[in-house]
């Protein structure tokens, strides 16, 4: 998986894949103020299906949406494709510029080196 989300697009998958399966009735509802127009949001919801983001079922007279993509698989993916594009494919340089520039201090930084070596 390379494909890219716009902002508008991954705001949309964040609502499915807190949700599951869902109307796009029910993703207007979770998202902030001002709610888009239905057209709208249904009509990223195809391009989310396009992208092989979303699939969709047949429900009453319309469709219940669902990921076909987990949260985890695109995180990891955006992950490697900003510390590929930035930091020239060096997990050290990403996790030193980030510690560097948020002021993290050595429990937070410690935390987060458990955490990673928990996935090996």
């Amino acid at each position: 998986m390379s494909k890219q989300l716009t902002k508008a697009e991954e705001q949309i998958m964040q609502v499915l894949w807190d949700l599951g399966e869902t109307s796009v009735k029910e993703v207007i509802e979770k998202l902030p103020i001002p709610k888009p127009a239905y057209n709208t949001v249904s009509t990223i919801i195809r391009i989310l299906e396009t992208k092989e983001f979303v699939a969709h079922k047949p429900k009453g007279r319309g469709y219940i949406y669902y990921p076909i993509i987990d949260k985890e698989t695109y995180s990891n993916q955006s992950l490697h494709k900003l510390m590929n594009g930035y930091f020239n494919g060096s997990f050290k340089s990403m996790v030193s510029f980030f510690v560097k520039e948020n002021k993290m201090d050595v429990n937070e930084l410690e935390s987060i080196l458990k955490e990673v070596n928990k996935g090996k």
